[in-house]
């Protein structure tokens, strides 16, 4: 990411949590992780930051409606309908929606149990 590059903060935002399974005894090793599928709308002008990183929590995002510009090492990337993106442990960035529609997309990923 470009060190000149300001992140706004998160807004217009809303994640729904759609599923998850329990990872112990589906796959050895994985105790105390679970996978993950949310729905999570940005509103027009929304943000969905800070800048984070996916180490330790590799997932895909596919894009339903609108569309999310994806912010990493300084490139803006616009992402529309019927398409998605990795996120692995190299994926340092943040989202937003220049659109003038709520854009939605299914993230799915694995995280630590709470």
């Amino acid at each position: 990411m470009d060190g000149d590059e300001v992140v706004p903060a998160s807004k217009g935002v809303r994640v729904e949590l759609l599923a998850t399974v329990d990872l112990a005894g589906e796959i050895e090793g994985m105790e105390g992780r679970q996978l993950r599928m949310r729905m999570v709308t940005i509103e027009p002008g929304g943000v969905f930051g800070p800048l984070h990183d996916h180490q330790d929590r590799p997932g895909t995002v596919y894009i339903l409606r609108g569309t999310i510009t994806d912010h990493r090492d300084g490139v803006a990337t616009e992402y529309g309908p019927g398409v998605g993106w990795p996120e692995d442990r190299n994926t340092l960035h943040w989202l937003e929606n220049r659109g003038t529609v709520p854009a939605v997309e299914i993230s799915v990923d694995i995280v630590r149990k709470d």
